[in-house]
Parts: structure tokens; C-alpha cells; sequence
């Protein structure tokens, strides 16, 4: 199913691939407390969603299991953003920085895999 989207595709696993990365990264410089706790295990799992449901997608047999993926990939970047915007910071200026700039990126993503939607409905 990869021709119904752009030749470009394997940019958008390595973008959800690095967002994953990123979102660990950003995590482990969280104040460890039990709500980060929490909310970092479901982040690190939304994160990873997006890409794996990406590649899912790039693999599936119908256009119907393809636009699925797509729509499960945007629903874990929306639940990515939640869980990013839930986590405690501290008032640390530099963590809400990177905070934003995860934020808006799976922002980004979200509007992309709309994006794809579209074109495929």
C-alpha cells in the first residue's frame, strides 16, 4: 500500500523514529516522582506507536488496513501530546522548552497523518 501515499515515506518513519527518541530522551531528565512515573511508561509507549503503526501501515495488504494504521498513528501522536503536556516539569525552563518543541512536532504529525487520510478516503 505504500503507492497511495508519496514516494517520500521512509522520511516520515525516520520523523516518527526520531520523535520516539526524542520523548525518551526528554524523559529521563524528568524529576523523578510517581506522576512522572506514570505518565512517562504511557508516553514511551505513545511515542513508539506512532512509527511502529506508520511501518504497519507501509505493510498492510488493503487500503482499508492502511487507512486504519494511519488513523491509529495520529490518534497515538494526539495521545503523545496529552501525555507530554501531563508530565511535571518543575518550573524547569529548558525541560518546557523541550516540552513545546515535542509538543508541536506531534502536532505536525497528527497534521500529517490527517493529511494522509484525506487523500486516501
Amino acid at each position: 500500500m505504500t503507492e497511495i501515499i508519496n514516494q517520500k515515506h521512509y522520511d516520515l518513519e525516520e520523523r516518527t523514529f526520531k520523535f520516539a527518541k526524542r520523548v525518551r530522551q526528554f524523559i529521563k531528565k524528568l524529576p523523578k516522582n510517581l506522576n512522572n512515573y506514570e505518565d512517562s511508561s504511557q508516553l514511551v509507549r505513545a511515542s513508539g506507536s506512532v512509527g511502529a503503526n506508520y511501518i504497519e501501515a507501509n505493510e498492510s495488504i488493503s487500503k482499508k488496513d492502511f487507512i486504519l494504521r494511519i488513523k491509529i498513528s495520529r490518534k497515538e501522536a494526539k495521545e503523545s501530546r496529552y501525555w507530554l503536556e501531563l508530565v511535571d516539569i518543575n518550573n524547569n525552563s529548558n525541560l518546557e522548552i523541550e516540552r513545546k518543541e515535542l509538543i508541536n512536532e506531534s502536532t505536525e504529525l497528527m497534521k500529517i497523518f490527517s493529511a494522509i487520510m484525506r487523500k486516501c478516503q
